[in-house]
């Protein structure tokens, strides 16, 4: 039922869609239940239709918001459709983002909100500019709050420790977290800050395979070598179509298969192996299942009784997706 609320199908007025665009993370946005009410479709629909085609929707098209940014913009005051105390954590679609809908949803209805969303989108961003000699002061003043914001937030309070503890109490319901060199980290977080310590190469060793995998992988820099291996398991694996719309949007990343053989039970992230600089994390679970439950991954520090498994496991067959 998370994001199943159903939109009135309201008149497409422009000057009112204007009301209902924010800006967050510097990108000027729309809500998802405020697009679901312009389209005449249910919020659930509408951001279902955006995950079953993810990979046309990178996040400067559409991202979900965290508690704070709900917090901080007042979305549960201010979206009474929602009442004071949020069901779900909100998608957010900039202008990109709502024309991409078009694609997924094939109505006439869509086609005319989407092109009075963008005209709003438009007029918003000329008035902006005719009045940006007014800005600079309180351009300043945002500098400087992210300052002092980023020197918060690199200070250790009691409360961020409590903040810490609170999150193994909550039952883990809305949070994906990952415990990686002792810290808790929302699982993306942590498989971003692995994948960018590479400087050559990554092997994944991982029976399990799904689009998250790829998504996951995609945050590495585009120059890195990718090796998985597997041997694709699963009720839901890792499809041919699914890696050929991967490879259209990531076109420059380098990804090769190997089948594992049934070698390999555990789950393995291997950087630079190539250039002798071997750094190996034993992984809890599947990257493509990161986040449904606690997990843990750890950095191994020795690393020199693996090098003759890679050696073998490298040698095995291709593995061809179906």
């Amino acid at each position: 039922m998370d994001g199943d609320l159903i939109s009135i199908y309201n008149p497409i007025d422009k000057e009112s869609i204007k009301s209902l665009i924010i800006e967050v993370r510097d990108y000027r946005v729309i809500l998802d239940k405020d697009v679901a009410s312009c389209f005449g479709v249910e919020t659930g629909a509408l951001n279902r239709a955006m995950k079953r085609n993810i990979l046309r929707f990178p996040e400067r098209f559409c991202f979900q918001l965290t508690a704070e940014e709900c917090s901080r913009c007042q979305i549960g005051i201010l979206n009474s459709g929602r009442g004071t105390n949020l069901k779900y954590l909100p998608y957010a679609y900039t202008e990109q983002g709502v024309a991409m809908l078009t694609s997924v949803l094939h109505t006439e209805r869509a086609i005319e909100a989407s092109i009075k969303i963008m005209e709003a989108f438009v007029e918003m961003t000329h008035l902006l500019n005719q009045n940006r000699w007014i800005i600079p002061k309180e351009e300043e003043i945002r500098m400087l709050a992210n300052e002092i914001s980023a020197i918060k937030a690199n200070m250790v309070r009691k409360k961020d420790l409590e903040a810490i503890m609170e999150i193994f109490d909550s039952g883990l319901k809305n949070e994906e977290v990952l415990i990686l060199d002792g810290e808790p980290f929302k699982a993306d977080i942590a498989y971003q800050r692995i994948y960018r310590e590479a400087q050559s190469d990554i092997i994944m060793i991982d029976e399990y395979l799904g689009l998250k995998t790829l998504q996951k992988l995609s945050h590495a820099d585009e120059a890195i070598d990718i090796t998985i291996i597997s041997n694709n398991r699963g009720s839901n694996p890792l499809r041919k179509v699914e890696f050929a719309d991967f490879m259209v949007e990531y076109p420059k990343r380098k990804i090769s298969f190997i089948r594992s053989q049934n070698k390999i039970h555990d789950r393995y992230i291997i950087l630079d192996y190539k250039i002798g600089k071997m750094k190996v994390f034993l992984c809890g679970s599947s990257s493509k299942d990161s986040g449904k439950r606690i997990t843990t991954i750890t950095r191994l520090n020795s690393v020199e009784v693996y090098k003759e498994l890679l050696d073998k496991l490298l040698a095995n067959p291709k593995l061809v997706l179906k």
